[in-house]
């Protein structure tokens, strides 16, 4: 009977999963099917990274096929694409291919969960017949984790019509069930990695913001002692830019941010605010000037947004414009073309030759923070006159959901 897809007529059908039970199967042999399970199981322990080679090898040698390899699935931006990974055969240079996830063969095997075994696929799928491959049958199984997290799927091509039976699909099924446990082993161990990564630069970042902090202390009290008339002065002025320095210290941290917490700390011009507030002149005024529209950031930017901007302070203090009492910062922002412009220009501080000729710790963090973090830009232009630098960064990855919406 024909087969109807999107309106296109297939005669014959290309998907022939029903010919796997029709077809007589050819006798297992139950030894190296367990030989097979064997070498996967030690793999899995030995070398969890080799699983997956092998597999492959293995599926193809015990169902006779011709080429072979995995189609792992990844799933943003949805719906995703399919990668082949460790492609054996006549197949193999199209190692590390992307296929689409809701138009292959590959996207109908995980939505049944089940064994699929199609004949001449390039025949419904323009991107096969493209690349030039001609795949007489292709057996393919789900791989999933635990039964539920789709993986992607192992596919195994015949260069024969009329070749996979019901013996090659469990077969292949068992194997694909070792394949599921070592995919789990290998992310297991990569977010170990990637948390023992994080506590290294969540150390140094600690290291860095403690010398920092006492940097600040001792210019603070400085500052203090020029301008204070009296002890008691000194002591009032010094506490009160302390507690301004230790609120720029909480809302950077690491930490996840109270729930409940005041609206004010989703404010942008708050936030800078709290995090310039302990840079003030002998006067008590404000040497960091906030202009721009009112935004609200979404909850999961405000820490790093805190971040960027505590770094930018602190480098100034350091080496920039605050280091001289009459210097001072002034910070604008707009939203344009789907992207938070900011920029810090510095001003009246010592006259700048020429740019650092080394990074320290601090400004790769501020970097990694911009570009990493939020997928932005950063760029440094070191004025005689004062340093300024122009932050961009995408809205939907740092304004309040319903503010990038409208921007």
């Amino acid at each position: 009977m024909p087969e109807t897809v999107d309106g296109d007529v297939f005669d014959p059908p290309v998907f022939i999963t029903e010919a796997l039970t029709r077809r007589p199967a050819r006798k297992a042999d139950h030894l190296q099917e367990k030989q097979a399970l064997q070498e996967l199981a030690a793999r899995m322990v030995d070398e969890p990274a080799a699983v997956l080679p092998r597999f492959v090898d293995l599926a193809m040698a015990m169902t006779g096929g011709t080429a072979a390899g995995i189609s792992l699935y990844e799933g943003g931006p949805p719906p995703g694409l399919f990668r082949w990974h460790y492609l054996r055969g006549r197949l193999a240079r199209f190692d590390g291919a992307v296929t689409p996830r809701n138009f292959s063969p590959c996207g109908i095997t995980l939505d049944c969960m089940t064994p699929i075994l199609t004949s001449h696929p390039e025949r419904m799928y323009d991107w096969i017949a493209e690349a030039g491959i001609a795949v007489p049958e292709v057996l393919l199984v789900p791989l999933f984790i635990r039964g539920r997290e789709p993986l992607g799927t192992l596919w195994i091509v015949s260069d024969e019509e009329e070749h996979f039976d019901s013996g090659d699909a469990r077969v292949a099924t068992e194997l694909s069930t070792f394949v599921g446990l070592a995919l789990r082993m290998l992310q297991t161990e990569r977010s170990l990695i990637d948390a023992l990564d994080e506590q290294k630069m969540l150390a140094a970042e600690m290291n860095h913001r403690v010398k920092n902090a006492f940097a600040l202390i001792q210019g603070l009290i400085h500052v203090s002692m020029r301008g204070a008339k009296d002890p008691g002065d000194m002591a009032r002025s010094l506490s009160g830019r302390l507690r301004a320095l230790a609120d720029a210290h909480a809302l950077t941290s690491r930490e996840s941010r109270d729930p409940g917490a005041g609206p004010e700390t989703a404010d942008l011009a708050s936030l800078l605010a709290v995090i310039v507030g302990a840079y003030v002149g002998v006067d008590g005024q404000p040497r960091v000037a906030l202009r721009g529209p009112p935004i609200r950031c979404r909850e999961g930017a405000v820490n790093g947004i805190a971040l960027i901007f505590h770094e930018l302070a602190t480098n100034c203090a350091k080496y920039g414009a605050l280091q001289a009492e009459s210097g001072g910062v002034e910070v604008e922002w707009r939203v344009e073309g789907g992207r938070l412009a900011i920029t810090w220009c510095e001003h009246g501080g010592p006259p700048i030759l020429a740019p650092p000729a080394a990074t320290g710790f601090g400004s790769r963090l501020l970097q990694s923070t911009i570009t990493q973090r939020f997928g932005g830009e950063l760029r440094h232009e070191w004025n005689r006159d004062g340093l300024r630098a122009t932050i961009a960064i995408p809205t939907d990855r740092v304004l309040d959901p319903a503010v990038a919406a409208s921007a």
